[in-house]
């Protein structure tokens, strides 16, 4: 999801799993570029999809100067890595030899297997004489251990060229997290110019074009792979993602985007290629190109994790909020295998808390009457579509898709599921809500199927940058109009730029939010705003 349409503004042993990587003292929260990583492992190390016995490691090689990424050029690379119970590499307990090469763009994922549960480990790469910064990652609890606490960081919309990432300088910073879940948008395909912190280019993307071939992609990944915050929280904690729509293009969907003309873009098929390629060799995920994204991780009794892909399947969005048919049977989101998935998995898992990684907002919203028509057009700006008083908020949510929705939320009212709760990313805004099991009578009955918490975005327009306006100024009353409009929604930013964490212990999951003092600063401070809790059986969201 963007604010703004491109067309509106013209966003033990260790096991080899697939290719390869390599080390320098652990990488830490850092102000400025200056102090990201360079030479052969200019890009970082990265770990991801922790399990009880494993997990995934990342890094890039560069073996020459002329070997910049997407180049397609460069030689094939051993890499070494070691996996220790010390940071000092004292006690090693799994290495091992992989190689890399220009066919994967030098970059190195190893899965790393015979590790034990609920254990850290730090991480390292070389080759040749250069060694990478030292990682440090943890893996998941073993399945079924009981578990007193999870403590997750959540973010998502983190555009480069509207801000720096302060948000993951503070994660990062906390050294008390045991993930981190990034929900998508974890680039933005524009170029210079065309989407932005309001009308200035706070770093400008390379390369200086929208993305839309394999090169484009590669290259873009690593600018951002480059950023030292970013770098210095993959470094500090394991990494669980999924991507949304801006990891290709805007508003995508399984045969095309809102931002991609055929033809003058070259074929949709092609530049989806291109992007799951690049996705898949840059991102710490158990992926491969033209594989399955949608996964499922669990950290003992206490918890699940059931990661969605909301683009690769979905149906093309309906031309209008008012279209019939956004509930069409015939129309979804999910596709119908990830939907039996997801709903099989809530059914069956034994965890006690059911967490779902969501990209966009599952909770159905409606547009409130009388709003200003500066705030309406600010609105229409933010979600890429016209909207209508009574109408569906977004049609590129599951609220474009309500055979979808209502199928989901029925399977949870009708099976008695508890204690899940929806992680969603995507509307730079922070949002808590209940899932409501009928939404005509949910304000006489309070009646909820389910939670949904929303992390903003770490520096994507909000609804104040649309306006042009100070923040916490002109938003409050829209805020105050849509929950009267949707009493299940009880907390609703629509400005702030930040991130969140995630607390999930038995008896109850709370969210804080913290929010930037200002994205452009590359030194912003963070403050904590709000704090919302589910407490353990009853689906509903209520203030911490």
């Amino acid at each position: 999801m963007t604010s703004l349409t491109r067309r509106t503004v013209l966003t033990a042993a260790g096991t080899l799993a697939v290719a390869g990587a390599a080390v320098t003292p652990v990488a830490t929260a850092r102000n400025s570029p200056a102090a990201a990583t360079t030479g052969t492992f200019a890009h970082g190390v990265a770990s991801g999809d922790p399990l009880p016995d494993g997990v995934l490691l990342w890094t890039r090689v560069t073996p020459g100067r002329d070997v910049v990424p997407g180049s397609g050029k460069g030689p094939a690379v051993p890499v070494r890595w070691e996996v220790s119970t010390t940071a000092d590499f004292r006690r090693v307990v799994a290495r091992g030899t992989t190689k890399t090469g220009p066919e994967r763009d030098h970059t190195v994922k190893v899965d790393v297997r015979g590790l034990q549960p609920a254990t850290s480990y730090w991480y390292r790469f070389t080759n040749g004489k250069d060694q990478s910064p030292i990682g440090r990652t943890r893996t998941a609890p073993a399945e079924g251990a009981a578990v007193d606490l999870l403590r997750v960081g959540v973010v998502s919309c983190a555009n480069l060229q509207a801000g720096w990432f302060s948000s993951y300088r503070h994660l990062a910073a906390r050294d008390d997290l045991d993930l981190v879940l990034h929900l998508g948008d974890y680039l933005y395909e524009y170029a210079p110019g065309e989407y932005q912190a309001r009308d200035v280019v706070v770093r400008p993307h390379d390369p200086a074009v929208e993305m839309t071939t394999l090169e484009h992609y590669r290259r873009r990944h690593a600018q951002y792979k480059e950023d030292a915050d970013l770098q210095a929280l993959h470094a500090a904690v394991p990494f669980v993602v999924t991507w949304d729509d801006h990891e290709s293009t805007n508003d995508a969907w399984s045969g095309g985007a809102e931002n991609h003309t055929e033809g003058v873009e070259g074929a949709w098929a092609d530049r989806r290629a291109a992007a799951m390629q690049a996705y898949a060799e840059w991102m710490p995920v158990r992926y491969e190109a033209g594989g399955q994204l949608y996964r499922r991780l669990s950290f003992g009794s206490l918890a699940s994790i059931s990661m969605l892909d909301l683009r690769s399947y979905r149906d093309q969005q309906a031309p209008s909020t008012t279209d019939p048919a956004i509930g069409s049977p015939d129309r979804s989101i999910t596709g119908e295998a990830q939907m039996e998935w997801l709903l099989d998995g809530l059914s069956t898992q034994q965890a006690q808390w059911k967490l779902v990684g969501n990209p966009v907002m599952i909770t159905p919203i409606l547009f409130p009457p009388a709003l200003p028509t500066a705030a309406v057009e600010g609105m229409e700006k933010l979600m890429g579509t016209a909207t209508l008083d009574g109408v569906p908020y977004n049609i590129d949510q599951w609220d474009g898709y309500t055979a979808d929705q209502s199928r989901v939320l029925r399977h949870l009212g009708d099976n008695g599921i508890t204690d899940i709760v929806f992680l969603t990313g995507d509307i730079h805004s922070g949002w808590a809500c209940d899932l409501p099991a009928d939404r005509a009578t949910y304000p006489t009955t309070g009646a909820s199927v389910g939670t949904e918490l929303v992390c903003t975005s770490v520096t994507s327009d909000n609804l104040d940058d649309i306006l042009g306006v100070p923040p916490r100024t002109a938003s409050l009353s829209v805020e105050a109009r849509f929950r009267t409009n949707n009493p299940h929604v009880k907390y609703l930013d629509f400005d702030s730029h930040g991130y969140s964490v995630l607390e999930v212990r038995p008896q109850g999951v709370r969210m804080d939010w913290y929010v930037l003092s200002d994205r452009t600063d590359p030194a912003a401070t963070a403050g904590l705003s709000q704090s919302f809790q589910v407490l353990a059986g009853t689906q509903k969201v209520t203030r911490a």
